[in-house]
């Protein structure tokens, strides 16, 4: 009798998207072993996710935390990829990292469960939408799940996982055994609108930035009386910066019109500063001036 899925280790990992998110991603699998290969069809996003990785290994070594043999060794086990079908073909696990786009994420599903192996697990790295009908573009949604992870990949110890109504139980138990490999804590969540930690991260940042347009308090005081009253590793404000304001407002819309709850309904400051195009650290600008790489006060639209 051949080994349950469960049980199969994972060597082969196919990454989907080379920005921030999906390159960290592609990161952690290199530095945990794996045969990973990142793939986007833009060449340039392709170096510039590269470039990030080899960016974040080199100030390791300047720091005394990573050596020149562990960058060597992890290099070796990342391989950049512009073709899909050469990214997939053998692979053990695909995980997505496009945009926040519910036709797009069906569109990458669908082309992926023709082109990779029958038995690959398939995860979506989505943090609101619904798994369950990503998985409909799919003939394997048994093997579709999501994979959450957080920003910055390889320093956030947290991995959601998203089991939908169709989820086996062996697909769920691979993807822990995996994230374990990866030394992440999983956690395991119904798929539902927002899940656990968007669900509540939504409502902490948008308030704080209806706080902010009242004039409560400064930007950098909100976030301080976060971190230093609650134990926060970094605030709210800072934060939705950090992810993208234009990420948050996507999911701030989704939520409300999923759940009709006011609290969802995104503040009027993050819809303008997204129609601006300043939607935070990967643009310069956002609810802090971006512009040295460090969050400073600015004054708001």
């Amino acid at each position: 009798m051949p080994p349950s899925s469960a049980n199969v280790d994972i060597r082969r990992v196919a990454v989907l998207g080379a920005g921030t998110m999906g390159s960290g991603i592609a990161q952690v699998c290199a530095q945990a072993g794996c045969d990973t290969r990142l793939f986007d069809a833009q060449s340039d996003a392709l170096h510039r996710g590269m470039a990030r990785i080899t960016d974040f290994w080199s100030k390791g070594i300047a720091k005394g935390k990573t050596t020149v043999e562990q960058r060597a060794q992890w290099q070796s086990n990342l391989h950049l990829r512009d073709d899909l079908g050469a990214a997939v073909r053998d692979a053990d696990l695909v995980i997505e990292a496009v945009p926040e786009d519910m036709k797009l994420k069906q569109k990458v599903f669908g082309d992926v469960d023709q082109l990779a192996p029958p038995e690959a697990l398939l995860a979506t790295n989505t943090s609101s939408l619904s798994v369950a009908d990503i998985a409909k573009a799919t003939h394997r949604p048994h093997r579709v799940l999501g994979m959450h992870f957080f920003n910055p990949v390889p320093l956030m110890p947290l991995l959601e996982l998203v089991r939908h109504n169709h989820t086996s139980p062996e697909a769920l138990a691979q993807a822990e055994r995996f994230g374990k490999r990866l030394g992440k804590t999983t956690i395991t969540v119904r798929d539902s609108p927002g899940f656990a930690t968007s669900r509540l991260g939504i409502v902490l940042g948008n308030e704080a930035m209806r706080m902010l347009e009242e004039g409560v308090a400064s930007a950098r005081d909100i976030d301080t009386a976060m971190r230093l009253g609650y134990g926060h590793p970094m605030g709210p404000l800072e934060l939705s910066d950090l992810v993208g304001l234009d990420v948050r407002l996507g999911i701030s819309d989704y939520l409300n019109g999923k759940l009709g709850l006011d609290r969802y309904a995104a503040p009027p400051i993050v819809r303008k500063l997204v129609a601006r195009g300043e939607l935070g650290k990967k643009s310069g600008k956002g609810l802090y001036d971006w512009s040295d790489g460090t969050p400073r006060e600015r004054e708001l639209p």
